[in-house]
């Protein structure tokens, strides 16, 4: 059974992306249609779907640094909207519930403010696949929505327990002999090596960190978390995430699925999710207002802002808790799911075109701006730079070394990783902090000595939307980028960029030509 559902999941996500809506929005529909024809949830398929959380939490952990979460503006701006946010939407639904008491049965002041609560959560699911498949994860913005989603699980977490009065045994101590078993499993992480072993290792790691925390009843996902983050400075810990994102992918699927065959709402449960969905914008403006009060800029603010304005698989285990706890009725945890999915819908649709709806309307946004900026978002400069690379990871930091052996060229390299441009610099080469689809880092650039910009980037899409940026910052030098496949070349060629290479084309052919050079060489 779970194979007809994934593969009515695989048509749904199918048809959606033919018409430009991310397959995600598929995996939801699917859901609810194979709700709708009698279908229900399986004990397989929910299994499914937690695995894929807890892998995707792993992930997260390992992109992670924990030194984000200390920033005044990662928890100072999740638990105070969380503080706004419940006290003014607690007000909304207890004056919507009475109201349209003719719709729902009568609220108490405690009710409301636990479904205000669920709705408080923005999804780790949703936002981390967005921000994945349009590679901005090491953002400034991405992590910034990350730090505040990790901060959001955490309060979660001390609900669960508050609410359940189920506290953390007392062999919760011995976690700590994690700290001086780091080495063993750094060690175990180095002899993987990078094959079929190395994300076998990853699942081991992640449910290891699982089942240890549920052990000492602490919540599963949470030391999945934490295992990942604890691993984050490997050397390893991006490939370890690299080859797990298919995995996660799969097993997310289930999630979306679970979703939709949760429950099948009527008439007025749809009416009051579609009410909810209308304070997802609220929820928008409170993150922004905060954001920039906190002298963030207005674009990582605006972006920010908008991958969190939705609702989350933790609303559903809250409202769930509550439900079971008496505090809730069982049609509120329908409508929470609804609402969570319509708010999976506007976020994939509308983050789509973020980037060319912030140059729509930077303007606006650019007024709330604080004029003294954080050190972080003070803009880097280049010094007669004509050559620049962007994305410095193993191809543009081949293509970086190689340009750097001409003489007398002026080379500089580019990278969203803060880390990975920290340690490039103390390396002693000449590379900047900036993303590439960021309209005002250009404009702030000296980019008039140019004379050719090379996308090293692993997403054609991220190409396009850079190469846009460029052109409207008034660029008028060469770009160049590396394709995959065949077929992203001429997609490629037909957005702008002047110069594509097939990645393996060119590697078979340089391996060619320096295998030829040394052969000669030899005679």
């Amino acid at each position: 059974m779970e194979y007809v559902f994934l593969l009515f999941a695989f048509v749904c996500g199918l048809t959606v992306k033919l018409i430009g809506i991310p397959p995600l929005v598929g995996y939801l529909v699917a859901g609810f249609l194979l709700n709708f024809a009698g279908y229900s949830l399986t004990d397989d398929l929910t299994q499914i779907a937690n695995l894929g959380i807890t892998i995707m939490l792993f992930t997260i952990g390992l992109k992670l640094n924990i030194r984000d979460l200390s920033r005044r503006e990662v928890w100072a701006g999740s638990v105070t909207h969380t503080l706004l946010w419940v006290g003014i939407i607690t007000c909304l639904v207890y004056g919507l519930a009475t109201i349209a008491a003719s719709l729902t049965n009568k609220l108490s002041w405690q009710s409301a403010a636990l479904i205000a609560f669920a709705l408080s959560f923005s999804s780790t699911v949703c936002v981390v696949k967005v921000l994945e498949e349009s590679g901005e994860t090491k953002t400034r913005h991405g992590r910034l929505a990350i730090g505040i989603l990790v901060m959001q699980d955490v309060f979660a977490v001390i609900f669960l327990v508050a609410a359940t009065g189920k506290l953390p045994s007392v062999w919760a101590l011995a976690l700590l002999a994690l700290f001086p078993a780091m080495p063993i499993i750094n060690k175990m992480i180095n002899k993987s090596g990078h094959g079929e072993l190395l994300p076998l290792t990853g699942f081991i790691l992640a449910l290891g960190g699982y089942q240890l925390f549920e052990l000492v009843n602490i919540k599963g996902d949470l030391g999945a978390l934490i295992f990942g983050i604890m691993l984050a400075q490997h050397e390893k810990s991006s490939e370890l995430a690299k080859s797990l994102l298919s995995f996660k992918d799969l097993f997310l699927i289930g999630f979306f699925l679970t979703i939709g065959l949760t429950a099948l709402p009527d008439l007025s449960m749809v009416m009051l999710a579609i009410v909810f969905c209308l304070f997802i914008p609220l929820k928008a403006a409170l993150f922004f207002g905060l954001f920039t009060s906190l002298r963030l800029r207005g674009r990582t603010s605006y972006l920010s802002s908008l991958v969190l304005s939705n609702y989350s698989e933790f609303g559903l285990i809250v409202g769930a808790l509550a439900v079971s706890l008496g505090l809730l009725e069982n049609n509120w945890l329908v409508v929470i799911a609804l609402s969570v999915s319509v708010s999976f819908v506007f976020t994939s649709v509308l983050y789509r075109n973020s980037h060319s709806q912030y140059h729509s309307y930077k303007g606006i946004i650019r007024r709330f701006e604080k004029p003294k900026r954080l050190k972080e978002d003070i803009y880097p400069t280049l010094h007669n730079a004509e050559f620049l690379v962007l994305g410095m990871g193993r191809v543009g930091r081949g293509a970086f070394n190689a340009l750097s052996k001409l003489a007398e060229v002026n080379v500089w390299g580019m990278d969203a990783d803060r880390m990975k441009v920290k340690e490039l610099v103390e390396e002693g080469l000449s590379v900047i902090c900036g993303d590439g689809e960021d309209v005002d880092l250009w404009y702030n650039l000296d980019i008039k000595h140019v004379r050719l910009v090379l996308l090293a980037l692993p997403s054609i899409q991220d190409s396009i939307n850079i190469t846009s940026q460029l052109k409207n910052a008034g660029y008028s030098g060469k770009i160049a980028a590396i394709a995959r496949y065949e077929d992203e070349v001429a997609y490629l060629l037909e957005n702008g960029v002047d110069k594509v290479f097939n990645f393996f084309n060119e590697a078979g052919l340089g391996f060619a030509e320096e295998s030829l050079a040394y052969a000669n060489e030899q005679h």
